[in-house]
């Protein structure tokens, strides 16, 4: 078994659209929040800052932690693929303070863009983790702890 890694992601609403990153697989697109893998010595925020610059080309102001997910691959649809990933995520509200959002210098080898959206469509698209989706498009009493969730 792998260490357990620890992620953190941007959270970034405006005009009622989400921002995320385009990905692409064998079973064609895929959505996720920008973000990455912290690496030692980063804070979250730091690693929040570093990732949103790298795959959307931005710099943000990071705010409020909202939701904290655990992904334990063997658990979930990509056992194959991922059972040996143990994740920590932890997803900050951001906003926007330079920059333009477009492919960052350096997005991850499936990244093959940056879209806006919609907040109502999100549950439309392949985006993980799934169970954010429905949350993120009715705001209110969600909770922090989603749980080990894809």
């Amino acid at each position: 078994m792998r260490p357990i890694r620890v992620s953190a992601k941007a959270v970034i609403v405006h005009d009622g659209r989400l921002l995320l990153t385009q990905n692409q697989d064998r079973d064609g697109f895929f959505y996720l929040l920008p973000g990455g893998g912290q690496q030692p010595g980063e804070t979250l925020k730091e690693t929040v800052q570093r990732e949103c610059h790298e795959e959307a080309g931005i710099a943000v102001e990071v705010h409020t932690l909202l939701h904290v997910r655990e992904y334990i691959g063997r658990n979930h649809e990509f056992a194959v693929e991922d059972g040996e990933v143990h994740q920590l995520e932890l997803m900050f509200s951001c906003s926007i303070i330079g920059g333009v959002p477009g492919q960052g210098s350096q997005p991850d080898s499936w990244q093959v863009g940056v879209v806006w959206v919609p907040l109502a469509e999100v549950h439309q698209h392949r985006f993980y983790p799934k169970r954010l989706g429905p949350i993120l498009a009715s705001p209110g009493s969600a909770p922090v702890y989603l749980g080990d969730v894809n």
